[in-house]
């Protein structure tokens, strides 16, 4: 990022606002009639309500009624509900006369954008709290992988918000119109736009569409940062070249913050993701491949896995051509990899996984004891 606040006092930060500016509150950062009435109780104990405009560990800057400040707040693991995201609401108990304000409580999350962590743990990670739109980037100036951008929606559609694919630099490709017809077809039910912030191309319908809390999701390099700027009406994010080695972007956003749109809701810019492993995104994934959960409802098995039941409609879609054996494969293994972050958390789940392979392995030392007595 190309602003950095002050360690001592939100004021400095990008979300604060010069004194001849008005100071914005949490009613400009998408507070509304019904968080007030739920927030009343808390409200009635003294509480006022913030939002986090960015999160570290053990401290968050967050905005509220008298505009923004930093705060100590709980970190319990990024994945525990109790610890405050990017764009989380949180009840405040304000400063006193010994006393520094402090985060209390995380309020409920209407939508939050959750990934697996890297590590092969049931852990997940929040990257976003309260998102209406996930803007998912993907580069035009890079080879297309349909199979990433499936994986970015599952992600998308199971946080609760509506998905959009920004395709970005449009200038750098030959065919941009054939490029979005290809990945809509992996993009069943999400806006496909094409865009280029070198020329403006697509971006006064990006705008159009684009509303409430907007998140900005894809790989390094995939022009998040300059899309970003362009929708901010400023640089106000850290930008990079792409290397020349290997086309990757350079990591220049190194925290998730939110920031004030010009035309009314906000932006939360993103680092880019090198690798987004699902976690509980079994809603996601039909909403992703909606046209073969489409399909599904023809075949001759309720429970047809689409592999090599008789009667299969998707198997046949795919014979005929209706359907890319491409995108088949996609689904398999990104159904394959949710039921097994499933089971990290689920015990009886796991049993069910683990028993067709400790039933090969019997056969295969069964078969090996039978080898060994006939010689």
């Amino acid at each position: 990022m190309s602003h950095h606040p002050d360690p001592h006092s939100f004021a400095h930060s990008s979300s604060a606002h010069s004194a001849s500016e008005r100071v914005l509150t949490p009613a400009d950062y998408g507070w509304d009639t019904g968080r007030e009435r739920a927030f009343a109780p808390s409200r009635a104990d003294g509480l006022v309500p913030c939002r986090v405009v960015r999160a570290e560990r053990g401290r968050c800057d967050v905005v509220g009624e008298t505009g923004p400040v930093r705060v100590p707040a709980p970190f319990r693991g990024a994945g525990d509900p109790l610890t405050p995201c990017t764009g989380d609401w949180v009840a405040v108990r304000p400063a006193g006369a010994a006393t520094s304000a402090t985060v209390v409580e995380v309020l409920e999350r209407r939508t939050a954008v959750v990934r697996a962590t890297t590590s092969r743990t049931s852990q997940a990670q929040v990257l976003a709290a309260n998102v209406d739109t996930v803007a998912v980037a993907v580069s035009l100036a890079d080879p297309l992988r349909l199979g990433r951008i499936e994986r970015m929606l599952a992600l998308a559609w199971e946080s609760g918000a509506t998905p959009v694919v920004v395709l970005t630099k449009a200038d750098r490709c030959e065919d941009p119109a054939r490029a979005a017809a290809e990945v809509a077809t992996a993009a069943p039910g999400a806006e496909v736009l094409v865009t280029s912030a070198a020329t403006g191309e697509g971006l006064d319908v990006l705008t159009a569409v684009l509303s409430g809390t907007v998140v900005l999701l894809g790989p390094s390099g995939a022009g998040k940062s300059t899309l970003g700027n362009r929708l901010l009406g400023q640089d106000l994010l850290a930008t990079g070249a792409v290397r020349d080695s290997d086309g990757k972007g350079r990591h220049t956003t190194a925290w998730r913050e939110l920031l004030p749109l010009p035309h009314g809701g906000v932006l939360i810019d993103t680092p880019g993701l090198r690798g987004v492993g699902l976690h509980d995104a079994g809603d996601g994934l039909e909403q992703t491949f909606a046209d073969i959960a489409e399909l599904a409802e023809d075949c001759r098995f309720a429970d047809c896995a689409h592999a090599t039941e008789p009667g299969c409609a998707v198997l046949a879609a795919v014979e005929g051509g209706h359907l890319t054996r491409r995108r088949l494969d996609s689904y398999h293994r990104l159904q394959r990899e949710n039921a097994h972050a499933a089971a990290r958390t689920d015990a009886r789940l796991r049993a069910e996984l683990e028993r067709p392979m400790k039933q090969i392995t019997r056969q295969v030392r069964a078969l090996k004891r039978s080898s060994h007595f006939k010689a």
